[in-house]
């Protein structure tokens, strides 16, 4: 597998945080998935090329899945433009663009919602409620209500619904599909 330069940095800024985060030392780590320190360090340093093999022992060893080494690090509110290049997965009748990687235990509702051409405020949700719009027809502004986004078709938000927020329709007709995603209590 061949990391573009970029992509290297991703992966090696991962697994040095995951690293870290488990409590592993960059030795024990490398023996555990078979590379030495020093080709594990240039991978945490961005410069290294890990083939495919070499990032599936890193996960397993870290036990994360393999997108956790891949994906960079969600921001806080995280929108997705329908044009933007995202990680993608092709079949025989398939083909799957990742929008967002949301980490829950808990439950997820999805409703399929219509915003008219009006303003609605939404007050805070309980802690930890994160909310995921992916626009399927229209222009809707939605998100935080001190950053709210202008998305259009085929755009996607997702940001902490536990702060106040908006959504206001701009065309006659805007639909899109809700995820609202509540913590494990």
């Amino acid at each position: 597998m061949l990391l573009r330069v970029d992509m290297a940095q991703v992966v090696g800024g991962n697994v040095r945080r995951l690293r870290a985060a488990a409590g592993i030392s960059l030795a024990d780590l490398a023996a555990t998935c078979g590379v030495s320190k020093t080709t594990l360090h240039g991978i945490e340093q961005g410069q290294g090329n890990p083939t495919l093999s070499t990032l599936w022992a890193l996960a397993t060893a870290l036990a994360v899945p393999l997108g956790e080494l891949l994906d960079s690090p969600a921001p806080p509110v995280e929108v997705v433009r329908a044009a933007d290049e995202r990680p993608e997965a092709r079949g025989d009748a398939v083909a799957a663009r990742l929008l967002h990687r949301v980490r829950l235990r808990g439950t997820v509702e999805v409703y399929a919602i219509d915003v008219a051409a009006a303003d609605q405020h939404s007050d805070a949700h309980l802690p930890g409620v994160e909310e995921c719009l992916v626009l399927t027809r229209g222009r809707v502004t939605s998100g935080p209500a001190d950053a709210p986004v202008e998305l259009g078709e085929g755009d996607s938000i997702r940001f902490d619904a536990a702060r106040p927020h908006v959504y206001r329709g701009h065309d006659r007709d805007n639909r899109a599909v809700l995820l609202m995603l509540h913590p494990e209590v």
